[in-house]
């Protein structure tokens, strides 16, 4: 692989192969049908790699030579696909239009199937998200039941702020969850999802778009703080925007816009936030049993480095600085 790609999703390898047939077989099985082109195939080279969401997979893809990779239709599973470039480019042909993966360009597909030619050397990040799961989030952000399709515009211009922040949300993501090879915590990877889906739907031109801008009016202070309540009270499970909206009654983007305007940053964010306050509370009241790394654990931290960081930007010490004061003042 090229440098550009070292780190990514490394400890979640699925397959690595020379093979053009076994790769086949494997990619079949998953309903994607490969044609590499013959006078390329001494030059395969596949390795693909995912780390797996509620309903969505982010991965990791080369194929070394040049080929084509057809996605049906059909298929059991109506995924929508987005390709990020890593190196190299690809040709993205769906319903709507040709769109080339490449520099700062990234590709999204609507769940109709598509067809991708992959140029030689070219490498990719690929997530894939269920239309149940990004339909859901749409229909709670608009505070109503979704009437038609989501078609999201197919070009993604990853030089333009809102790119930026998709791409941002995106590598953060796989920055978090490929910690180790231990499975994703269910907390974090829930927020990410989360985090990644609303970013899609709030800054990829959509044909609801002009709606979810509609929705974004002012909350009543006891609807907000009902939201506010009911995260309080379920930290330690994973949360969706979905039940957030339930809780409080009001329309997602609504929501967003008032802890926007109200505390500074969105409501993942403050869940983030709130639970980095359970782990100082719970550090500071650490029994012999406990660790750091254990209580991080339970409140949904698994990349440790990154919990780290964050927690002494927040409260101006490290997490062993807590823990080490708490058993200082127990003996």
């Amino acid at each position: 692989m090229g440098t550009a790609d070292i780190g990514v999703l490394q400890h979640r390898r699925v397959l690595e192969s020379r093979d053009p047939e076994m790769t086949r077989h494997f990619m079949a099985s998953k309903e994607f049908y490969l044609d590499p082109r013959p006078r390329a195939v001494p030059a395969f080279d596949f390795a693909a790699s995912a780390v797996y969401l509620p309903n969505s997979y982010l991965g990791y893809i080369q194929y070394g030579a040049e080929v084509a990779v057809h996605v049906p239709s059909g298929r059991q599973r109506d995924d929508y696909f987005m390709h990020l470039p890593l190196r190299g480019r690809a040709e993205v042909v769906n319903r709507a239009a040709s769109i080339v993966c490449g520099a700062n360009q990234a590709v999204i597909s609507s769940p109709a199937g598509h067809l991708m030619r992959s140029q030689a050397g070219s490498a990719r990040i690929t997530l894939s998200l269920t239309a149940a799961a990004v339909t859901g989030q749409l229909a709670a952000l608009l505070g109503e039941r979704v009437r038609e399709p989501l078609d999201f515009a197919a070009a993604v211009d990853l030089s333009s702020p809102a790119g930026r922040r998709i791409g941002r949300q995106i590598r953060l993501a796989i920055a978090e969850l490929d910690d180790d090879a231990l499975p994703a915590n269910p907390i974090m990877a829930s927020m990410y999802e989360q985090l990644i889906i609303t970013g899609l739907l709030l800054y990829q031109p959509s044909n609801y778009t002009a709606a979810l801008e509609r929705r974004a009016t002012q909350a009543a202070p006891h609807d907000v703080q009902r939201a506010v309540d009911y995260m309080q009270g379920h930290l330690d499970a994973p949360i969706t925007l979905a039940d957030i909206v339930k809780a409080s009654g009001i329309p997602g983007r609504t929501l967003l816009k008032h802890f926007r305007d109200h505390h500074g940053v969105s409501p993942m964010r403050y869940l983030r936030d709130a639970r980095l306050a359970r782990v100082r509370d719970a550090l500071s009241r650490a029994g012999p049993a406990d660790s750091v790394t254990a209580i991080a654990l339970t409140w949904g931290f698994s990349h440790l480095g990154r919990f780290a960081v964050e927690y002494r930007a927040r409260f101006g010490e490290s997490p062993s600085d807590t823990f080490r004061r708490s058993r200082i003042s127990q003996c």
